[in-house]
């Protein structure tokens, strides 16, 4: 608990080499440089536009050319697309979508095909700034990673050298508050290191000669000489990148329910609409006659309805969830959360608060101090460290509202502790190891218990004697536990830890929050590895987690959830959705409302299936005119519409959840 460093930092030298950074590049690509976003903005805004005109009755010169630019701004991409996919023996959606919205435009209803390519063409523009976003995150993670490090010659000297030059087996002088420039050993030096980013644990990692250091991760107090084990290509750090690009390639590509449907059904409809056309022909019919039982054929029985059995459910879970702070970032996403069947939990940041807390004050008898008077000396000598452990003790004084003696003669001493003079008397605050007498007893065995709990134990003493025993650590968020027990309701199999923090931590939080497999000590690579032997296996895992090293495991898993308020840049952008409000409780809800999503979209298809079934029987056996066909179509769909809509109601989160481990079926 140490913020003065424990040697002074080497000078630079007069003729250290000049900074050789490149001009930093952009983090985030703006929406407007996509070309797919500013295309569906046009079409957008030309809908609107046309849209009051045609509403109101104005001529049709007016909000034809507007209608015909939607259709182009909007529709060309996705035709075009359709189109390649249609050389590849593939009929794509939005292929098929482009030419219901022509077909609709042939037989008046300019509106509606003008709305489909709208729809078409926003969801095309979200999921490029999805991507692109992400992209962006995975080259902002590099910046954790100096571009310089300071590099130790052979004569006494140091130069200023670009960290991706540094070769195993150089020397590099790491200084307080620098972030290490390479993976390696500590040759010489003491401090307190902030490893977050690599292993999640909550508080810094004491380092001294021998340990493992990672490059990206943050000096405390000390200064540190480190010598250089890995090439910079191949440090953690770039390896949690190259994890993650490599996730994000090889996850199979994402398709709703409904597109698996629609592809065999589209084919189907297009050769019955040319058997329809054909065959009367054939038989002797009038070219007329037999063009618009065809054009009727087409219109009764097009897959708009299908499609819009499907995207209002899910859009209105979308906004659903949205008010209650989960933010689901595509109707794809939404659909896939409720076929989840197994959960992954990382524990600082997600389970936990992610900040440490005093837990247990416990005073040696013999010390003539209660609780208030332990926390109240070791929170008067913690009051100017800026460590993470000692806020914890000044936060737990100022909360119980103590008045803190004022203390003089701070000295620090990475991994040890401080030392100040309280009311005239020396007191020393840190860890066990490092400041208990030699052969001194363990003060009522109470170091033992703490540790052996999974909390970290500070020993406070007063000139020399022990007066008792701090215990710090990471606590549970409020309704965690509910979450446990109710993500265990819905997938039939209780969540399973995964985390970078230690075995007896780890173990203590699980048995709290009500969870019994535990993988500890694991880094980034082993959660992609579990994740993926999951998926061998056959089960949908949910990965829910807020850092750096929980991004490729969210990359790899079926489906990604991160904590917003605290989640590192890449996690965000990595995960399919993201926790706004950080509340837990959030996540079994929003799997729950997935589910009642999917079996509205089972309903809708039901519904659709009927009249569909019932227009094509009356046009094939008997004569529909086409005005009536076409108010069965929009009938059709206004149905499946108000019905998707139900899911914005607010019973719709806070209802029971279904507790079917598969939710609704493929």
């Amino acid at each position: 608990m140490s913020t003065a460093p424990s040697s002074a930092p080497a000078r630079r030298p007069a003729s250290a080499a000049p900074d050789p950074r490149p001009a930093p590049r952009p983090r985030r690509t703006r929406v407007l440089a996509l070309p797919e976003a500013r295309w569906a903005l046009a079409a957008l805004l030309l809908f609107l536009a046309a849209l009051p005109l045609d509403l109101l009755g104005a001529p049709a010169w007016l909000w034809g050319p507007l209608y015909a630019a939607v259709y182009l701004t909007g529709g060309w991409e996705p035709g075009r697309e359709g189109l390649k996919a249609l050389g590849n023996r593939t009929l794509d959606v939005d292929l098929l979508m482009v030419v219901a919205a022509l077909g609709a435009a042939a037989i008046g209803q300019f509106l509606d095909g003008a709305l489909l390519i709208v729809i078409f063409a926003t969801s095309g523009a979200l999921e490029a700034v999805a991507t692109a976003r992400t992209a962006d995150s995975v080259r902002g993670l590099l910046d954790l990673a100096p571009t310089t490090a300071t590099r130790l010659l052979p004569g006494g000297g140091e130069e200023t050298v670009p960290a991706g030059s540094l070769a195993v087996g150089d020397t590099i002088l790491v200084r307080p508050g620098e972030r290490v420039g390479a993976d390696g050993r500590v040759l010489d030096g003491e401090s307190d290191v902030d490893q977050a980013t690599i292993t999640g644990e909550p508080l810094p990692a004491a380092k001294r000669a021998g340990d493992e250091v990672f490059a990206g991760t943050l000096n405390g107090t000390g200064a540190l000489r480190v010598r250089v084990g890995r090439d910079p290509g191949d440090s953690v750090i770039a390896r949690i990148v190259k994890l993650v690009e490599e996730a994000s390639r090889t996850k199979a590509p994402t398709q709703l329910f409904i597109e698996k449907i629609e592809q065999r059904y589209s084919i189907g409809m297009v050769l019955a609409t040319l058997a329809v056309f054909v065959i009367p022909l054939a038989l002797g019919s009038a070219l007329q006659p037999a063009l618009l039982r065809a054009m009727t054929f087409m219109i009764v029985a097009s897959p708009c309805a299908v499609v819009l059995s499907t995207m209002p459910p899910l859009l209105s879970a979308i906004a659903n969830a949205g008010r209650h702070g989960m933010l689901v970032k595509s109707a794809v996403v939404m659909e896939r959360l409720g076929r989840v069947d197994t959960v992954a939990l990382d524990k600082t940041g997600t389970l936990t608060e992610g900040t440490p807390r005093v837990t247990d004050v416990r005073p040696e008898p013999a010390s003539g101090l209660d609780e208030d008077g332990l926390l109240a000396l070791a929170a008067a000598a913690e009051h100017p460290s800026e460590h993470p452990l000692a806020r914890a003790v000044v936060l737990a004084a100022r909360e119980r509202g103590l008045v803190l003696a004022e203390a003089t003669g701070f000295t620090s001493a990475p991994g040890a502790g401080v030392t100040a003079t309280v009311g005239g008397r020396t007191v020393r605050v840190g860890a066990p190891a490092r400041l208990a007498p030699t052969g001194a007893p363990d003060p009522g065995g109470a170091v033992r218990a703490l540790e052996d709990e999974g909390r970290t134990a500070v020993l406070v003493l007063r000139d020399g004697v022990p007066v008792g025993v701090l215990g710090i650590a990471d606590r549970l968020r409020p309704g965690a536990r509910a979450t446990v027990a109710a993500l265990t309701g819905l997938t039939g199999r209780a969540p399973v830890l995964l985390t970078g923090d230690n075995e007896r931590a780890a173990r203590r939080l699980a048995a709290e929050a009500g969870i019994d497999e535990v993988r500890a000590g694991l880094l980034p690579q082993d959660k992609v590895a579990a994740v993926r032997a999951w998926e061998a296996a056959g089960r949908r895992v949910l990965v829910v987690g807020d850092g750096v090293n929980d991004a490729p495991a969210l990359a790899a898993a079926h489906t990604g959830i991160a904590m917003g308020r605290a989640g590192s840049d890449l996690a965000l952008e990595t995960a399919d959705a993201v926790v706004v409000r950080d509340e837990l409780a959030t996540v079994p809800a929003v799997v729950a409302l997935s589910r009642k999503a999917r079996r509205l979209v089972v309903q809708n298809l039901v519904i659709a299936g009927i009249f569909i079934a019932a227009l094509v029987a009356w046009d094939l056996l008997g004569t529909l005119p086409l005005p009536l066909g076409v108010a069965g179509h929009e009938g059709s769909t206004v149905a499946v519409g108000l019905n998707g809509l139900r899911l914005l109601r607010e019973s719709a989160w806070t209802g029971s959840p279904d507790r079917s481990p598969g939710g609704a079926p493929d």
